[in-house]
Parts: C-alpha cells; structure tokens; sequence
C-alpha cells in the first residue's frame, strides 16, 4: 500500500508543501465563513421579500430561471408544459 503523503510518496509533507497546504486550508476556511455570511444575507433578504408580499418559492425560481441560458430555459419550460398537457393540467 502506497504511503500517505504528497506526490513524492513521502509519509511526511515537505515544508513547501505543508506550507501550500495550509494556505489552501486558510483560504478555504475564509470563503467558508464568506459563504456563510451571503446565505445569511439571502435568508434576510428573502425574508424582506415575502414580508412585502412575495412569494419566497417563486422568487428562488425565478433565480433559478435567470441563472439559465435562454435557450435551456425555454426547453425546460416545453418539456414542462408538455408533461402537464399529457396529464390533462392545463395552466
């Protein structure tokens, strides 16, 4: 069984690599906390949205919607309206 360690084969990281290492670890912690933050500040702001009247549900939709490209939006919307065409669901 191959030793743990960097791509040397070494059980133990070097310096340089023990210290990219813990660099990549900082960083990563940092964008964790920042991420945290934003789902957080969403959370508010989709709290503001329904208390002015929104609906929480389509609003996440729409976002989703305009993350799309157009192209992909409008099939998936067909494939949608198909689907509830078959089952008799006309909107």
């Amino acid at each position: 069984m191959a030793d743990i360690g960097h791509n040397s084969g070494d059980s133990i990281l070097d310096q340089h690599a023990q210290g990219a290492l813990k660099s990549f670890i900082n960083r990563l912690e940092h964008l964790e906390d920042e991420k945290a933050g934003i789902a957080g500040e969403i959370k508010e702001t989709i709290a503001e949205a329904k208390v002015s009247g929104f609906d929480a549900k389509t609003i996440r939709k729409v976002l989703r919607i305009r993350k799309m490209d157009r192209a992909k939006a409008q099939a998936e919307q067909a494939l949608l309206d198909l689907y509830l065409h078959a089952l008799g669901f006309e909107l």
